[in-house]
């Protein structure tokens, strides 16, 4: 518990360092690459960073176009077992932050229709295990919380890298990762019966910083 108090704490600064030099900069890219650095490191804590770190959902609307929307996380942390072959995950998403680009459509996704955030404002994914293709993972297995309800999700990974950060000079470590899951399984169901998908696709940015360099 010691480590998960104090990560979030040393991410925050590293973010807002981050923050600031992009400020400063107006927004634009480093003047310097981005270095390799490696796959991530054995036995190494890493923390979640929040501004890197989204989820998107995609839903079928009537058989025509998809329901996009997006939610933000509010902190987690990866740790790297010693062999460097497995490691846990533990990330908490700020389900009231949730966005489709359309007022009235976000009032109503927050709403009991659907995640119903006055009552369950966040959601938590944690994973036990970590599986590794090389040094780059490849999946992650765990539980996806929301609702009140934890069900078994599996994310796959569409792509993942590590690379020291020009901007804080630490090894970041990153990538995209996909799953599919029934909304019903969480107690979601609104729509079922007029057009609107049971499966939704979840679409993962996840980037987390290694605060043991």
């Amino acid at each position: 518990m010691k480590n998960k108090t104090l990560l979030p704490a040393a991410l925050l600064g590293l973010a807002l360092a981050a923050s600031g030099l992009a400020a400063a900069q107006e927004y634009t890219a480093p003047p310097v690459a981005a270095k390799p650095a490696g796959g991530p490191v054995k036995g190494a804590s890493y923390v979640v960073d929040p501004t890197h770190t989204f989820v998107m959902y995609e839903m079928g609307h009537y058989g025509t176009t998809t329901n996009r929307g997006r939610f933000s996380t509010k902190d987690g942390s990866v740790q790297i077992d010693a062999a460097g072959t497995s490691g846990k995950v533990d990330i908490t998403m700020d389900i009231s932050s949730i966005n489709t680009g359309v007022d009235l459509l976000n009032r109503h996704v927050q709403s009991k229709d659907f995640f119903n955030v006055a009552e369950f404002p966040t959601g938590r994914f944690v994973a036990e295990r970590i599986a590794f293709s090389g040094d780059k993972v490849a999946e992650v297995p765990g539980t996806l919380t929301l609702m009140g309800q934890t069900k078994p999700v599996t994310l796959k990974a569409v792509r993942f890298n590590c690379y020291l950060s020009p901007l804080i000079n630490r090894q970041v470590c990153g990538g995209d990762f996909e799953t599919t899951v029934e909304r019903s399984d969480w107690g979601i169901t609104w729509g079922l019966n007029f057009g609107f998908e049971n499966k939704v696709k979840l679409l993962v940015q996840v980037e987390a910083v290694n605060v043991q360099q």
